[in-house]
């Protein structure tokens, strides 16, 4: 290369005085970033939430034992089963998520997040993702079991592959906002284990049986519709145009979550 060449590149680099900080990286995009969040929190939660995710799984089996002994079978049973599958995931992604962002922002973890190159859209939704995704095994095993024990088809259980991001998703963002909007790590904890008592007793129990005031607070539960869908797939011929369309409401709850999960998220690495 020519000195007049080498001089012509040099002159197109732009300046850099000497003491001024190195400029920063570029912003990832969101699925990159979306990509690594998921797959970093995945393995921390496969190797810390295992035991949790037994804890679990027991305690839905259990409470459909319980139940068996008061519901014989019919609606309430499909209600039973289907609450106590989304119990599972409602136990992973609304309690232990608000737990860990309470944690997070109780330590100065999110000080971390906040120092990278990444949306934070990509922080919640990578964490909520990590956390649905960590419920799918304890939530068929709860299905297939509760099938069984009170005597439902099975043939429909693929709608599960909707149900558990849609449901999680709903619930993730949930857990996540209130982990993030809490002031203490302790309060934090105690949200998200009121959270996921709600989904139990709205969830579980049969809405014919709920005073009207609490069937009202039922409709309000992000992960009711998931159980609606799920529990009207538990027949031979199920009303296809039902199923979506509780799905479909599920899906702009999960929206609307994570959206304020993202919010809260903000809030918390600028304040």
């Amino acid at each position: 290369m020519s000195v007049g060449s080498a001089e012509a590149v040099a002159g197109s680099r732009p300046e850099v005085r000497e003491g001024a900080p190195a400029p920063l990286a570029p912003r990832a995009g969101l699925l990159p970033a979306l990509g690594a969040v998921y797959g970093a929190q995945l393995s921390r939660a496969r190797v810390a939430r295992m035991p949790l995710l037994f804890v679990a799984t027991f305690q839905s089996v259990g409470i459909m034992v319980l139940m068996r002994g008061v519901v014989d079978g019919g609606a309430e049973a499909r209600a039973v089963v289907a609450g106590s599958a989304v119990l599972v995931v409602a136990f992973v992604a609304l309690n232990l998520l608000a737990q860990y962002f309470g944690q997070l922002r109780a330590s100065g973890g999110l000080d971390h997040y906040a120092t990278l190159p990444v949306p934070p859209a990509a922080v919640v939704l990578g964490a909520a993702g990590a956390y649905a995704s960590f419920t799918v095994p304890g939530t068929v095993v709860t299905a297939v079991v509760g099938s069984v024990l009170f005597g439902l088809p099975m043939g429909n259980l693929w709608v599960l592959a909707a149900v558990i991001p849609l449901a999680g998703a709903s619930l993730a963002g949930l857990g996540a906002a209130l982990g993030l909007l809490a002031p203490r790590q302790e309060l934090a904890t105690l949200l998200g284990q009121l959270g996921m008592s709600a989904a139990l007793l709205l969830g579980v129990l049969p809405a014919e049986r709920l005073p009207t005031p609490v069937s009202w607070l039922r409709d309000l539960m992000p992960s009711t519709y998931g159980v609606e869908a799920l529990a009207r797939t538990f027949v031979d011929r199920p009303d296809w145009g039902t199923v979506t369309l509780s799905l479909a409401v599920c899906a702009v709850v999960a929206v609307a979550s994570l959206t304020v999960a993202t919010w809260a998220y903000r809030r918390a690495v600028t304040r």
